[in-house]
């Protein structure tokens, strides 16, 4: 599983990318984590408000930093 953190590094983009650090490493998920700060590649994935969140190339969250339940939901689907 390949999963995106879309995000210049604000705080929202920090945190998302800590939850679903603990998340995966929690519950023993293989994934892959790369946080995409270039404003040309995130706006690729047609969002303007970040954090985004892409789980296999999906965007499944945009603008929020979501609860680890809807989270751990993201990837379970993608599994």
């Amino acid at each position: 599983m390949h999963i995106k953190i879309l995000g210049t590094g604000c705080a929202k983009c920090n945190s998302l990318e800590r939850k679903v650090k603990e998340i995966i490493e929690k519950n023993n998920i293989d994934a892959i984590i790369t946080k995409v700060t270039d404003l040309e590649q995130i706006s690729r994935y047609g969002i303007i408000m970040t954090p985004g969140l892409v789980v296999n190339e999906k965007l499944v969250c945009i603008g929020s930093v979501p609860s680890e339940k809807q989270i751990l939901e993201f990837l379970k689907g993608e599994l």
